[in-house]
């Protein structure tokens, strides 16, 4: 399948490098700390979603009282910085490239990709950093208001590379950025590193990126895509 676009647009875990060893050890060590039970934490979605929204999931602050309920978004606050603080500790050892980031990163220019991370910003450049990628631009859960699946992130990425949302390819393994990037209005390529294929919606579902390359043109980049 051919492709033509003006920017690549990737999700970070499970895209582009793998830390989900790290992040459900941390994960699993924050709902110790916070007294969240194996059942409650098994009922809630990790992969894909900010870290702020997983926690207000397992400590709901609107089902208090009015009055204690300052309290308790505070304690989703506090908690939030705690597993940032986890995941960041965690980092050193526990990313790697998966597979074809490299050789497609590396194959276009800087200024026409992204990285569209649900993590912080700090946590993700720690990511990056210790699996060698360094975007030029960089959306991550402090710059938006709204985290997949809402579209947000992705089209505040297209608008500061400066290009078309419709002209845009994202590369997510989840199906809360794949529903984002739809809703975006841009072409969607799935890859099954943390998924099976019958639970991603997309244009088009490979193993990993290993089956995509791209092409720089006058007219943009032509991206080949297939198993």
């Amino acid at each position: 399948m051919k492709i033509q676009a003006d920017a690549l647009l990737f999700d970070n875990d499970g895209t582009l490098v793998s830390s989900l060893e790290s992040v459900y050890r941390c994960w699993t060590r924050w709902a110790e700390e916070y007294g969240i039970t194996a059942e409650e934490f098994a009922r809630v979605e990790l992969h894909g979603r900010p870290a702020a929204e997983i926690a207000a999931d397992l400590l709901p602050a609107m089902g208090v009282p009015p009055r204690e309920r300052s309290r308790a978004w505070g304690r989703v606050a506090e908690a939030v910085v705690r597993i940032e603080q986890l995941e960041v500790e965690d980092v050193e050892g526990g990313v790697h490239l998966l597979p074809g980031t490299r050789a497609l990163l590396d194959s276009v220019p800087a200024d026409r990709w992204a990285v569209v991370t649900s993590a912080t910003r700090r946590l993700a450049e720690a990511r990056l950093d210790e699996a060698g990628i360094r975007p030029k631009t960089l959306i991550a859960a402090d710059d938006i208001t709204r985290g997949k699946p809402d579209p947000e992130p992705f089209l505040l990425a297209a608008r500061r590379l400066g290009v078309d949302p419709a002209r845009c390819v994202v590369f997510e393994d989840a199906p809360a950025g794949l529903q984002a990037g739809r809703s975006a209005g841009m072409t969607t390529v799935a890859l099954t590193t943390t998924h099976q294929a019958a639970e991603l919606q997309a244009d088009v579902v490979v193993g990993d990126l290993s089956a995509v390359s791209a092409l720089v043109t006058d007219g943009g980049v032509e991206i080949s895509v297939g198993d």
